[in-house]
């Protein structure tokens, strides 16, 4: 009972700091999955040990299935055809 810092302190203060870290790690992977096709419930492998880095290399390598919104007020321009360029007049 002497000593200062017990194993079971160690164990405390892994888990606090795990309660703040793991929202910081997961939202934001949340809204990354969504963005790029995927599910967002892939983000939840950060939970388990070496979950990110294989969360990671599926983000990094694997085509993202984004559609693009569409622009409200943006019209196609209609196809641009050459003018013959007149003979000067005298």
């Amino acid at each position: 009972m002497g000593d200062l810092l017990q194993p079971w302190h160690l164990l405390v203060l892994f888990f606090v700091f795990s309660v703040y870290v793991t929202p910081i790690r997961v939202l934001p992977f949340w809204f990354i999955c969504k963005k790029a096709g995927f599910s967002p419930w892939l983000s939840l492998l950060y939970l388990i040990p070496f979950g990110g880095l294989v969360l990671d290399f599926v983000l990094a390598f694997s085509g993202w299935n984004v559609v693009p919104p569409h622009q409200r007020g943006w019209t196609t321009q209609p196809p641009w055809t050459p003018q013959i360029p007149s003979p000067p007049q005298s």
